[in-house]
């Protein structure tokens, strides 16, 4: 076997970890903190309210904050055009370096213009945007490149847990410093330092291996080896699936606040329930880093989903009222958490070592997410409209425990194979 032909087999196994102090060594805490770029940008500003809430004091109407919004979250769904540059010229670590910082002063740029809505102001947020997914692709790449399963587990749970626990710190801050009367300047500066701050941690990353340099045919060559080995095998198939199918999408999230009156719920709960969901996600994500390493990603992925299933059955089955609404939000969300990085899990587990391409070929894995998250808010919809609030949470129960069920049902009946094949390249 020559060295490209070698890379199949490293491209699809892992070793399997002698001890958690090996894990250790690779920091995977460090996660929490290098996709805090992407967070803070689009689980925050764009998406997390803070966006909206300062087009609204403009005079925006929604139909105006909508198209915008609509417009800057379009590089979360499509990074993976430009996400493979972080598998060249330098290291990953050096492109979340590049990337955190742009996005930083960026987003600050932004913030500075008269209008937000004008041209410039969105140019510059949408560029920040783009700038702040190299943090996700980088990340990936470099999670996939860690020797031990654990690690990769608990990297999982903390990239989720300061995926999401960052966005919500953003929003929080940066609305309430609004609230209080600072300008849109100190917003820029503030919302910077959270953005670029916390991506200065890759320094501390410890070193991965890296491919040694070769011709461009050879890299070519290594490349199109590693895609075949990650998704041109009968194995990818039950992986994509994973991806695709309907179970742990968290689609009831942004829909279960419009049906909170049926409950008796009061806006003043459904406020507290908001602020409080970032919260509980992450603390589910977090929580996932104590789930046991023996039991596969995609074996465990699935239990989680039941479990976040059987939890929509409090909503779907419990009496129509607050206590039901309260219980039922709280623990939908935590397992959702749970869930999300599970789901990072199974990504790192089909991706295999990341090699020459594991950036580009993560963001593609990745992206994948997105599919179940578009039709199950359609299909809560349609059960929301049909039966009420009941409708909505049992139609995502129901179909994402059919889901879970069928790819639960295939992993047990099947054998995972853990070779160990040398890593090709260098020490950086």
């Amino acid at each position: 076997m020559n060295e490209i032909e070698a890379v199949g087999a490293e491209a699809v196994s892992l070793p399997l970890p002698p001890a958690d102090g090996a894990a250790r060594k690779e920091r995977p805490w460090l996660f929490a903190f290098l996709i805090a770029p992407s967070a803070v940008v689009a689980n925050g500003v764009i998406q997390g309210g803070v966006l909206a809430y300062l087009l609204s004091q403009q005079g925006v109407g929604s139909k105006g904050q909508s198209h915008l919004i609509d417009l800057l979250a379009l590089p979360t769904s499509l990074y993976f055009l430009w996400s493979p540059i972080t598998d060249f010229f330098v290291r990953r670590r050096t492109w979340l370096l590049i990337g955190g910082p742009l996005a930083a002063i960026l987003m600050a740029a932004g913030f500075h213009q008269k209008n937000l809505t004008s041209s410039g102001a969105a140019l510059l947020m949408l560029l920040s945007a783009c700038f702040s997914q190299l943090a996700v692709s980088s990340c990936g790449g470099m999670m996939g490149a860690m020797t031990w399963e654990r690690s990769r587990r608990v990297a999982s749970s903390f990239y989720q847990a300061g995926s999401m626990g960052f966005g919500a710190l953003a929003a929080w801050v940066l609305v309430k410093l609004s609230y209080s009367g600072a300008g849109r300047d100190t917003l820029g500066l503030t919302a910077a330092a959270m953005i670029g701050v916390p991506a200065l941690l890759a320094l501390a990353a410890p070193p991965q291996e890296a491919i040694a340099p070769g011709s461009f045919g050879t890299t070519m060559r290594r490349i199109w080896v590693e895609f075949k080995a990650t998704f041109w095998r009968w194995d990818a198939v039950p992986y994509t699936a994973c991806m695709v199918f309907p179970m742990a999408s968290g689609a009831a999230i942004g829909l279960l606040s419009g049906s909170a009156s049926q409950w008796g719920v009061s806006g003043n709960g459904v406020a507290w329930m908001s602020g409080l969901g970032a919260v509980f996600m992450a603390g589910g994500s977090a929580a996932a880093a104590i789930l046991p390493t023996r039991v596969r990603a995609p074996v465990m992925y699935m239990i989680v989903a039941l479990i976040n299933c059987a939890m929509l059955c409090v909503l779907w089955l419990g009496p129509m009222r607050p206590s039901t609404y309260y219980l039922g939000v709280t623990l939908y969300l935590f397992t959702v958490g749970t869930c999300y990085a599970m789901f990072t899990a199974v990504v790192l587990e089909f991706l295999g070592h990341s090699g020459k391409s594991g950036s580009g070929r993560y963001s593609i894995i990745n992206s994948l997410g997105n599919v179940p998250v578009l039709y199950m808010i359609a299909l809560d919809g349609w059960g929301g409209d049909k039966w009420g609030a009941r409708g909505l949470a049992g139609s995502e129960a129901v179909v994402g425990a059919i889901g879970a069920a069928i790819l639960l049902a295939y992993f047990l009946s099947q054998k995972q194979v853990n070779a160990a094949p040398e890593v090709l390249g260098v020490k950086v």
